[in-house]
Protein backbone atom coordinates (compact mmCIF):
# COMPACT_ATOMS: atom_id res chain seq x y z
CA UNK A 1 0.00 0.00 0.00
CA UNK A 2 1.52 3.55 -0.67
CA UNK A 3 2.47 5.98 1.85
CA UNK A 4 0.46 8.71 0.22
CA UNK A 5 -3.00 7.98 -1.17
CA UNK A 6 -3.99 10.23 -3.60
CA UNK A 7 -7.46 12.09 -3.14
CA UNK A 8 -10.23 10.85 -5.33
CA UNK A 9 -10.19 14.85 -6.00
CA UNK A 10 -6.58 15.71 -6.34
CA UNK A 11 -6.53 15.44 -10.12
CA UNK A 12 -9.50 17.74 -10.84
CA UNK A 13 -7.98 19.83 -8.21
CA UNK A 14 -4.59 20.32 -9.91
CA UNK A 15 -6.08 21.20 -13.21
CA UNK A 16 -8.14 24.19 -11.80
CA UNK A 17 -4.88 25.34 -10.19
CA UNK A 18 -3.06 25.46 -13.66
CA UNK A 19 -6.22 27.02 -15.20
CA UNK A 20 -6.09 30.11 -12.45
CA UNK A 21 -2.36 30.10 -12.65
CA UNK A 22 -1.87 30.34 -16.79
CA UNK A 23 -4.49 33.36 -17.16
CA UNK A 24 -2.40 35.21 -14.00
CA UNK A 25 0.35 34.92 -15.80
CA UNK A 26 -0.81 36.46 -18.91
CA UNK A 27 -2.11 39.06 -17.14
CA UNK A 28 1.06 40.14 -14.96
CA UNK A 29 2.90 39.93 -18.28
CA UNK A 30 1.09 42.08 -20.07
CA UNK A 31 1.09 44.62 -17.17
CA UNK A 32 4.47 44.78 -17.16
CA UNK A 33 6.22 47.68 -18.95
CA UNK A 34 7.15 46.75 -22.44
CA UNK A 35 9.98 48.65 -23.93
CA UNK A 36 8.79 51.00 -26.61
CA UNK A 37 9.55 51.41 -30.07
CA UNK A 38 12.07 54.48 -28.65
CA UNK A 39 13.85 51.97 -26.32
CA UNK A 40 14.31 49.23 -28.10
CA UNK A 41 17.37 49.85 -29.40
CA UNK A 42 18.83 51.32 -25.78
CA UNK A 43 22.39 49.40 -24.91
CA UNK A 44 22.68 48.18 -21.46
CA UNK A 45 23.50 51.56 -19.90
CA UNK A 46 19.89 52.71 -21.45
CA UNK A 47 21.56 55.34 -23.84
CA UNK A 48 18.78 55.65 -26.55
CA UNK A 49 20.90 58.27 -28.96
CA UNK A 50 20.21 61.99 -29.75
CA UNK A 51 17.22 61.32 -32.77
CA UNK A 52 15.48 59.26 -29.72
CA UNK A 53 15.29 62.84 -27.87
CA UNK A 54 14.51 64.90 -31.36
CA UNK A 55 10.95 63.43 -31.19
CA UNK A 56 10.24 65.16 -28.02
CA UNK A 57 12.67 67.79 -27.82
CA UNK A 58 13.17 69.17 -31.81
CA UNK A 59 13.61 72.95 -30.80
CA UNK A 60 16.65 72.08 -28.43
CA UNK A 61 18.06 69.14 -31.01
CA UNK A 62 17.81 71.79 -33.59
CA UNK A 63 19.50 74.31 -31.56
CA UNK A 64 22.37 71.59 -30.23
CA UNK A 65 23.04 71.10 -34.00
CA UNK A 66 24.51 74.42 -34.76
CA UNK A 67 26.35 74.92 -31.67
CA UNK A 68 30.05 74.25 -30.91
CA UNK A 69 28.84 70.96 -28.60
CA UNK A 70 27.60 69.51 -31.86
CA UNK A 71 30.72 69.21 -33.86
CA UNK A 72 32.48 65.69 -33.51
CA UNK A 73 35.71 67.16 -34.27
CA UNK A 74 35.91 68.25 -30.72
CA UNK A 75 36.22 65.75 -27.53
CA UNK A 76 32.58 66.66 -26.64
CA UNK A 77 28.82 64.90 -26.50
CA UNK A 78 28.33 64.85 -29.92
CA UNK A 79 31.54 62.45 -30.45
CA UNK A 80 30.14 60.89 -27.39
CA UNK A 81 26.42 60.15 -26.52
CA UNK A 82 25.61 63.12 -27.13
CA UNK A 83 22.37 64.68 -25.43
CA UNK A 84 22.82 62.00 -22.79
CA UNK A 85 26.59 63.16 -22.12
CA UNK A 86 25.18 66.03 -19.94
CA UNK A 87 21.67 64.47 -19.49
CA UNK A 88 22.28 61.10 -18.52
CA UNK A 89 20.92 58.04 -19.91
CA UNK A 90 17.28 58.84 -21.12
CA UNK A 91 15.78 54.98 -21.54
CA UNK A 92 13.93 55.61 -18.18
CA UNK A 93 12.65 58.74 -18.82
CA UNK A 94 11.40 58.00 -22.23
CA UNK A 95 9.50 54.67 -20.94
CA UNK A 96 7.71 57.15 -17.89
CA UNK A 97 6.75 58.92 -20.94
CA UNK A 98 8.85 62.11 -20.02
CA UNK A 99 8.65 64.97 -18.15
CA UNK A 100 10.71 67.71 -16.72
CA UNK A 101 13.35 66.01 -14.59
CA UNK A 102 11.35 62.61 -14.60
CA UNK A 103 14.25 60.26 -14.75
CA UNK A 104 17.12 62.89 -16.12
CA UNK A 105 19.16 65.54 -15.31
CA UNK A 106 18.04 68.77 -16.06
CA UNK A 107 20.14 72.34 -15.97
CA UNK A 108 17.12 74.22 -14.05
CA UNK A 109 17.58 76.66 -11.56
CA UNK A 110 16.53 73.72 -8.30
CA UNK A 111 18.92 71.87 -9.73
CA UNK A 112 22.10 71.84 -7.12
CA UNK A 113 24.85 74.36 -8.61
CA UNK A 114 27.75 72.25 -7.67
CA UNK A 115 26.33 69.41 -9.79
CA UNK A 116 25.22 71.13 -12.50
CA UNK A 117 29.05 72.92 -13.26
CA UNK A 118 30.14 69.17 -12.24
CA UNK A 119 28.61 67.96 -15.65
CA UNK A 120 30.59 70.92 -17.56
CA UNK A 121 33.77 69.89 -15.86
CA UNK A 122 33.19 66.15 -17.07
CA UNK A 123 35.06 68.00 -20.19
CA UNK A 124 35.54 71.41 -19.08
CA UNK A 125 38.10 70.75 -16.21
CA UNK A 126 40.97 71.26 -18.16
CA UNK A 127 40.10 73.96 -20.19
CA UNK A 128 42.29 77.06 -19.81
CA UNK A 129 41.42 78.98 -17.00
CA UNK A 130 39.64 76.69 -15.24
CA UNK A 131 42.45 75.15 -12.68
CA UNK A 132 40.79 78.08 -9.66
CA UNK A 133 37.47 77.53 -10.23
CA UNK A 134 37.37 75.98 -6.80
CA UNK A 135 38.62 79.30 -5.44
CA UNK A 136 36.94 81.65 -7.27
CA UNK A 137 34.19 83.83 -6.35
CA UNK A 138 31.51 82.84 -8.52
CA UNK A 139 31.47 79.15 -7.39
CA UNK A 140 31.28 80.24 -3.46
CA UNK A 141 27.98 82.03 -4.44
CA UNK A 142 26.26 79.30 -6.34
CA UNK A 143 26.83 80.57 -9.89
CA UNK A 144 26.83 77.06 -12.15
CA UNK A 145 28.50 77.16 -15.85
CA UNK A 146 24.93 77.65 -17.09
CA UNK A 147 24.31 81.16 -15.35
CA UNK A 148 26.44 82.86 -17.85
CA UNK A 149 26.87 80.00 -20.58
CA UNK A 150 24.14 79.17 -23.39
CA UNK A 151 24.44 75.31 -23.52
CA UNK A 152 22.29 75.06 -26.69
CA UNK A 153 21.73 77.89 -28.60
CA UNK A 154 24.20 77.76 -31.39
CA UNK A 155 27.10 80.03 -31.43
CA UNK A 156 26.54 81.33 -28.22
CA UNK A 157 28.49 79.45 -26.22
CA UNK A 158 30.62 82.33 -25.24
CA UNK A 159 28.85 84.63 -22.83
CA UNK A 160 27.06 88.01 -23.96
CA UNK A 161 29.46 90.67 -22.67
CA UNK A 162 28.24 92.57 -20.61
CA UNK A 163 25.15 91.61 -20.64
CA UNK A 164 25.40 88.47 -19.09
CA UNK A 165 27.21 90.01 -16.41
CA UNK A 166 25.01 93.05 -15.30
CA UNK A 167 22.44 90.66 -14.92
CA UNK A 168 24.16 90.09 -11.16
CA UNK A 169 26.41 93.28 -11.60
CA UNK A 170 23.98 95.95 -11.60
CA UNK A 171 25.33 98.35 -9.48
CA UNK A 172 28.48 98.04 -12.05
CA UNK A 173 25.92 98.51 -14.76
CA UNK A 174 24.98 101.49 -13.42
CA UNK A 175 28.63 103.06 -13.19
CA UNK A 176 29.40 101.75 -16.72
CA UNK A 177 26.60 104.44 -17.98
CA UNK A 178 27.75 107.02 -16.06
CA UNK A 179 29.43 110.18 -18.12
CA UNK A 180 32.80 109.21 -17.90
CA UNK A 181 33.07 105.11 -17.83
CA UNK A 182 35.75 102.56 -19.67
CA UNK A 183 34.53 102.23 -23.03
CA UNK A 184 32.75 98.71 -22.11
CA UNK A 185 29.46 99.56 -23.16
CA UNK A 186 31.36 100.56 -26.97
CA UNK A 187 32.91 97.44 -26.89
CA UNK A 188 36.52 98.07 -26.65
CA UNK A 189 36.69 96.26 -23.49
CA UNK A 190 35.13 93.44 -21.75
CA UNK A 191 34.48 92.76 -18.27
CA UNK A 192 36.53 89.91 -19.23
CA UNK A 193 39.82 91.91 -20.21
CA UNK A 194 40.17 92.88 -16.47
CA UNK A 195 38.50 90.08 -14.61
CA UNK A 196 39.00 86.31 -14.70
CA UNK A 197 35.70 85.04 -14.69
CA UNK A 198 36.47 81.27 -13.69
CA UNK A 199 38.68 81.99 -10.65
CA UNK A 200 41.91 83.94 -9.62
CA UNK A 201 43.75 84.06 -6.24
CA UNK A 202 43.70 87.89 -6.37
CA UNK A 203 40.60 90.05 -5.16
CA UNK A 204 37.71 90.99 -7.05
CA UNK A 205 38.97 88.12 -9.65
CA UNK A 206 41.38 90.47 -11.87
CA UNK A 207 44.08 89.42 -14.18
CA UNK A 208 46.67 90.30 -12.44
CA UNK A 209 48.29 90.50 -8.50
CA UNK A 210 47.22 94.03 -7.51
CA UNK A 211 44.88 96.16 -8.71
CA UNK A 212 48.14 98.59 -10.20
CA UNK A 213 49.49 96.58 -12.19
CA UNK A 214 45.99 95.63 -13.68
CA UNK A 215 45.80 99.01 -15.00
CA UNK A 216 49.13 99.32 -16.11
CA UNK A 217 48.56 96.90 -18.98
CA UNK A 218 46.82 99.72 -20.64
CA UNK A 219 48.38 102.77 -19.17
CA UNK A 220 52.14 101.82 -19.24
CA UNK A 221 53.15 105.90 -19.37
CA UNK A 222 51.83 105.77 -15.83
CA UNK A 223 53.84 102.77 -14.72
CA UNK A 224 57.13 104.71 -14.10
CA UNK A 225 59.68 104.65 -12.76
CA UNK A 226 59.70 107.75 -11.53
CA UNK A 227 62.23 110.07 -9.87
CA UNK A 228 59.44 111.82 -8.67
CA UNK A 229 56.60 109.21 -7.44
CA UNK A 230 53.28 110.45 -6.56
CA UNK A 231 52.29 108.48 -3.16
CA UNK A 232 48.92 107.04 -4.50
CA UNK A 233 50.55 105.97 -7.37
CA UNK A 234 52.90 103.72 -5.97
CA UNK A 235 49.58 102.09 -3.72
CA UNK A 236 46.42 102.18 -5.61
CA UNK A 237 44.52 103.27 -8.71
CA UNK A 238 41.79 103.60 -6.86
CA UNK A 239 43.22 106.21 -4.33
CA UNK A 240 42.02 108.87 -6.96
CA UNK A 241 40.25 106.81 -9.58
CA UNK A 242 37.03 104.78 -9.68
CA UNK A 243 37.07 101.75 -11.72
CA UNK A 244 34.01 101.38 -13.94
CA UNK A 245 32.57 104.49 -14.27
CA UNK A 246 32.40 107.94 -12.27
CA UNK A 247 30.22 111.20 -12.40
CA UNK A 248 33.55 113.01 -12.57
CA UNK A 249 36.03 113.28 -15.37
CA UNK A 250 38.93 111.09 -16.07
CA UNK A 251 37.31 108.51 -13.87
CA UNK A 252 38.17 110.68 -10.89
CA UNK A 253 36.49 109.59 -7.42
CA UNK A 254 35.68 113.40 -7.06
CA UNK A 255 36.08 116.79 -8.90
CA UNK A 256 39.47 118.72 -8.34
CA UNK A 257 40.56 120.30 -6.34
CA UNK A 258 38.27 118.81 -3.67
CA UNK A 259 40.21 115.47 -4.29
CA UNK A 260 43.67 117.07 -4.08
CA UNK A 261 42.65 118.55 -0.79
CA UNK A 262 41.73 115.11 0.63
CA UNK A 263 45.69 115.18 1.11
CA UNK A 264 47.20 118.67 0.78
CA UNK A 265 45.72 121.35 2.56
CA UNK A 266 45.79 125.21 1.20
CA UNK A 267 49.09 125.95 3.67
CA UNK A 268 51.38 126.65 0.34
CA UNK A 269 48.44 128.68 -1.65
CA UNK A 270 45.23 129.38 -1.14
CA UNK A 271 43.24 126.19 -2.52
CA UNK A 272 40.11 125.79 -0.49
CA UNK A 273 36.62 126.41 -2.53
CA UNK A 274 34.94 127.59 0.60
CA UNK A 275 37.82 130.55 0.75
CA UNK A 276 36.34 133.95 -0.30
CA UNK A 277 40.08 134.23 -1.14
CA UNK A 278 40.14 131.35 -3.29
CA UNK A 279 41.72 131.41 -6.92
CA UNK A 280 42.46 127.73 -7.01
CA UNK A 281 38.85 126.34 -7.30
CA UNK A 282 38.02 125.81 -10.51
CA UNK A 283 38.28 122.27 -12.89
CA UNK A 284 41.35 121.00 -13.31
CA UNK A 285 42.83 124.02 -11.92
CA UNK A 286 45.60 121.94 -9.81
CA UNK A 287 46.99 120.07 -13.35
CA UNK A 288 47.42 123.19 -14.24
CA UNK A 289 50.51 123.80 -12.75
CA UNK A 290 51.17 119.80 -11.67
CA UNK A 291 50.41 118.75 -14.86
CA UNK A 292 52.85 115.62 -13.86
CA UNK A 293 50.77 114.26 -11.52
CA UNK A 294 51.32 111.03 -11.82
CA UNK A 295 55.21 111.21 -11.37
CA UNK A 296 57.64 112.87 -12.51
CA UNK A 297 61.39 112.45 -13.87
CA UNK A 298 62.70 116.33 -13.93
CA UNK A 299 66.29 116.50 -11.99
CA UNK A 300 64.85 120.04 -10.72
CA UNK A 301 62.57 120.97 -8.00
CA UNK A 302 59.80 120.75 -10.28
CA UNK A 303 59.67 117.25 -10.38
CA UNK A 304 59.14 117.06 -6.37
CA UNK A 305 56.12 119.49 -7.12
CA UNK A 306 55.08 117.23 -10.11
CA UNK A 307 55.01 120.63 -12.39
CA UNK A 308 56.89 118.94 -15.07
Amino acid sequence: MPLIQEHPGGAMKNKYIVLFIFPLSLLVLFLLPAKSEYTRGADEKGFIGAETCKECHETQYESYAKSVHSRKAIKGPAAQDACETCHGPGAAHVEKGGGRGVDIFTFDKGVDPEARSARCLTCHERTPGMDLWDLGVHKRNDVSCDSCHDLHVGGRQKPREPEVCFDCHKDIKIDANKRSHHPILEGKIRCSSCHAPHGSLSKYMVKADDSRELCFKCHADKRGPYAWEHAPVEEDCQSCHEVHGSSHGRLLTERIPQLCQNCHDWSRHPGTPYDSTASFTSRFECLRCHSAIHGSNSPQGGGLRFVR
